[in-house]
């Protein structure tokens, strides 16, 4: 098992970790903030847009089963990666789309995943590649929020489950509930 990290800020926390929570070789999805100034930023303090954070996902996962590449393009897949800071109704610089690659070699497979994915949108791709900051996580009632509170959440309820049928449509090999027959 070769463990890597990826660092990913699609809008919402809540909905890109539902996603990847769904995704064979993901080991671990974590909420936190991360590209921004103030330290130990709470979650009221990165929704008031005034700290520079993006709400974001760190992903713990097995590269012998999943590869940054397919990560990246599930990525651009299920979430809207040509409207600047916003994604639907959330709208500020805590909802950008970004990438904090982790190293050189994630840098390069960012840049590639931007220009092989930019034929499936019909605007510009507008993430940016930002350098890896302080990581910060999440309150605890943020972790795993799709498995819990946000399944009862009108929002959640709203947004996540069409990421997830992109997710199962696309890329149904790589989906959990898919393999298991969900």
């Amino acid at each position: 098992m070769t463990t890597q990290t990826a660092t990913l800020a699609g809008g919402c926390f809540w909905c890109t970790e539902a996603v990847y929570n769904d995704v064979i070789g993901v080991e671990k999805v974590e909420s936190g903030y991360i590209g921004g100034t103030t330290e130990n930023p709470t979650y009221k303090q990165v929704c008031s847009g005034t700290t520079g954070h993006a709400e974001a996902i760190r992903v713990t996962f097995d590269a012998d089963q999943i590869s940054y590449a397919e990560l990246l393009d599930i990525f651009f897949a299920t979430h809207d990666p040509t409207t600047l800071n916003r994604q639907g109704n959330d709208v500020g610089t805590q909802y950008r789309s970004a990438i904090f690659p982790h190293d050189a070699g994630q840098e390069e497979e960012a840049r590639a995943a931007i220009e092989r994915n930019a034929a499936n949108w019909p605007q510009p791709i507008v993430t940016t590649i930002e350098p890896l900051a302080t990581w910060y996580p999440a309150e605890d009632y943020h972790q795993e929020y799709w498995s819990g509170e946000g399944q009862r959440n009108p929002y959640c309820m709203a947004v996540i489950p069409p990421k997830l049928q992109k997710l199962r449509k696309s890329f149904a090999a790589r989906s959990k509930a898919e393999t298991a027959g969900a």
